[in-house]
């Protein structure tokens, strides 16, 4: 596991450091620099707190995390896809934006709540089969 965490760190550290290189070839970092602090802002003050209601309010016992998880995908990735979503329409140049993002969004939500329903059947049968009967 030591080793696994080194590579993972190492490659982490190798992705930050391709990040910063391209940073570092904006010219206007203002705005950069605003996305991102609006970025942390809708997280930690609207999506985290939201995420942890919903997994207060509509999940009881060993699910809690799992659905909370979803939650946190799901909406990591409907903020992503926000400028996209609430501008639709046609664009002057159609290869811009060539794919249909509104329906790719609604794949990608289905898909987590697919992969969600299936971790919690998965472990609602483990739980089932070490309870004795």
């Amino acid at each position: 596991m030591k080793v696994t965490r080194v590579l993972l760190g190492a490659a982490g550290l190798a992705l930050m450091g391709v990040g910063a290189s391209l940073l570092a070839d904006i010219r206007d970092l203002t705005g950069v620099l605003v996305w991102l602090g609006g970025a942390v802002v809708l997280h930690d003050g609207l999506i985290g707190p939201l995420v942890l209601l919903a997994g207060l309010a509509l999940v009881r016992g060993g699910a809690r995390g799992t659905v909370r998880g979803a939650l946190v995908v799901a909406g990591a990735l409907t903020v992503v896809a926000l400028p996209v979503l609430l501008r639709p329409g046609r664009r002057a140049n159609a290869s811009v934006l060539p794919l249909d993002y509104p329906r790719n969004w609604l794949i990608a939500m289905a898909a987590v709540g697919a992969v969600t329903a299936l971790a919690l059947a998965v472990r609602w049968v483990a739980r089932r089969r070490r309870s004795p009967s």
